[in-house]
């Protein structure tokens, strides 16, 4: 997505350069501290690491969100010819833990079984250290259950290797969204319904989704910020081209609120300036 994103950047004449870090918490310490000027995180990953909660030990208050750029919906998913029909089936089972290498996974996995009342008390616990190992894992045949994104080429390859794979829905009320709500506050339902990109899911679903943002750091001038949204909106059909996934930006989303998260002020002035009003948390 970095890299989509940078190459029209790059083509609009501003100087980018992707550098890979190791893992989320990295990137928020480089952007707060003023090594690098943009990433693309989880909107929970930088609440905590703002009030210096979670994983993070300090705050990181130099933070700022610039847009909503694409919304993931996460599951589990199993065997297509498992007895596992449900999330309260799941009690018992081999289930992935750890993701050392991945921690935004650890909150997520545990959100979603804590839907239907389950720990990982409830679980035979199985480490992995990140979603690709993972996924090879449950393959493999070691644990009965992996956690992905939707929509996801390792999701196809499990389907393809096991002869069909399926994501467990979740219960989705008032109830469940404020169990999942005590893990991340950003967290939401969406439904998700079957297509021939979403393997795995075959009838509408209820999903944990989080929103993917693009983050700047307070240090960041404001001609940076105006260019970057301009080479984002306006030449969102390139950037898609490169990476498909990323057809669901949209301007009339991009400027959502995160209650205890501050905007760029260049980025507040851009989506002004377009028209569009904040959309309220979900």
């Amino acid at each position: 997505m970095a890299g989509a994103i940078s190459n029209a950047a790059r083509g609009e004449g501003q100087n980018i350069i992707v550098q890979p870090f190791g893992g989320n918490a990295i990137t928020m310490e480089a952007l707060d501290s003023g090594i690098a000027e943009f990433t693309l995180n989880d909107a929970n990953d930088v609440y905590t690491a703002v009030t210096g909660t979670g994983d993070y030990t300090r705050e990181m208050p130099k933070l700022r969100i610039v847009a909503q750029i694409n919304t993931f919906p996460v599951g589990l998913f199993v065997r297509d010819d498992s007895d596992i029909k449900s999330l309260e089936d799941l009690r018992g089972k081999r289930f992935p833990v750890g993701w050392n290498a991945f921690p935004l996974s650890i909150p997520l996995t545990q959100a979603i079984i804590a839907t239907a009342g389950l720990s990982l008390d409830d679980v035979t616990p199985v480490l992995v250290p990140e979603l690709i190992r993972g996924a090879d894992e449950f393959i493999a045949g070691r644990v009965d259950t992996a956690f992905f994104a939707v929509g996801a080429p390792k999701v196809a390859e499990a389907n393809a290797a096991l002869g069909g794979i399926r994501y467990l829905g979740i219960d989705a009320n008032e109830e469940t969204l404020a169990v999942v709500r005590k893990y991340r506050p950003y967290y939401y339902f969406t439904e998700v319904s079957p297509s021939p990109v979403r393997v795995g899911i075959t009838e509408p679903i209820q999903m944990i989704a989080w929103d993917n943002v693009l983050v700047a750091g307070e240090h960041v001038s404001d001609e940076s910020v105006t260019a970057m949204l301009t080479t984002i909106f306006d030449r969102k059909e390139d950037i898609v081209a490169s990476y498909p996934p990323l057809a669901s930006i949209s301007l009339e989303t991009a400027y959502r609120e995160y209650s205890g998260l501050e905007y760029h002020p260049a980025a507040v002035a851009f989506f002004e300036s377009r028209g569009v009003e904040q959309v309220p948390q979900k």
